[in-house]
C-alpha cells in the first residue's frame, strides 16, 4: 500500500474548499484527475459532501429573524397577562365570599329578627299555594301582586341575585383562557 500523496491534491482541494472546481482549473489539471486515484476520490467525496450539505441547507429553510423576535414578544405578553390574572382570580373569589357572607348575614339577621319566612311551617305553607296563589296574582298585573302579597322584598331579591349571576358569567368570559 502506497502512503505517499500526490503533488496536485494540495491544489485540487484548494479549489474544491472555493467552489472553483472544475470552472477555474487547467485542462491538465482535469485531466490529472482523471488519471489521478486519490485525486479522483477526493473531488468524488467532496462534492459528495457539497450536495449533502446543499440540500440540507435547502431542506432547514431558516426562519426569519422577524417571526423569530415576534414569538419572543407573543410569549412575554402571554406570559405577563398570566402573572397579572392571577391576583384577578384572588379578587373574584374575595368578592363571592364578600356576597356570599352578605346573603347568610342577612337571612340569619331577618331569622333572628323574627321573619316568618325562616320557619319550615311558612315555606310549606308558601309552597302550597303557590300554584293557586300565583295564578290569580299574575291575572291581574294592574293591581300589583307583589305589594298586595307581601312578596315586596322578592322582586329586588330576583333582581340583585340576577345582577350577581350575569355580572359573576361577564367576569369569567373576560378573564377565561382561549
Amino acid at each position: 500500500m502506497k502512503l505517499t500523496t500526490c503533488p496536485h491534491e494540495k491544489e485540487v482541494r484548494q479549489l474544491m474548499a472555493r467552489g472553483q472546481w472544475p470552472a477555474a482549473c487547467t485542462t491538465e489539471l482535469r485531466a490529472h484527475v482523471d488519471a489521478c486515484r486519490a485525486c479522483g476520490d477526493l473531488v468524488l467525496v467532496a462534492e459528495a459532501f457539497q450536495q449533502a450539505r446543499a440540500e440540507s441547507l435547502a431542506a432547514a429553510r431558516p426562519v426569519s429573524p422577524a417571526l423569530l423576535l415576534w414569538r419572543a414578544q407573543l410569549r412575554r405578553r402571554n406570559a405577563a397577562v398570566e402573572r397579572i390574572g392571577r391576583p384577578l382570580l384572588g379578587a373574584q373569589i374575595f368578592a363571592f365570599a364578600v356576597v356570599l357572607a352578605a346573603a347568610v348575614g342577612f337571612a340569619g339577621f331577618e331569622a333572628h329578627s323574627g321573619a316568618s319566612w325562616a320557619t319550615w311551617s311558612f315555606w310549606r305553607e308558601w309552597l302550597a299555594q303557590l300554584p293557586h296563589s300565583a295564578a290569580s296574582q299574575w291575572a291581574n298585573l294592574s293591581s300589583g301582586p307583589l305589594a298586595a302579597s307581601g312578596w315586596n322584598w322578592m322582586l329586588p331579591a330576583f333582581v340583585l341575585a340576577t345582577l350577581a349571576l350575569l355580572g359573576g358569567a361577564a367576569v369569567y368570559l373576560a378573564t377565561d383562557k382561549r
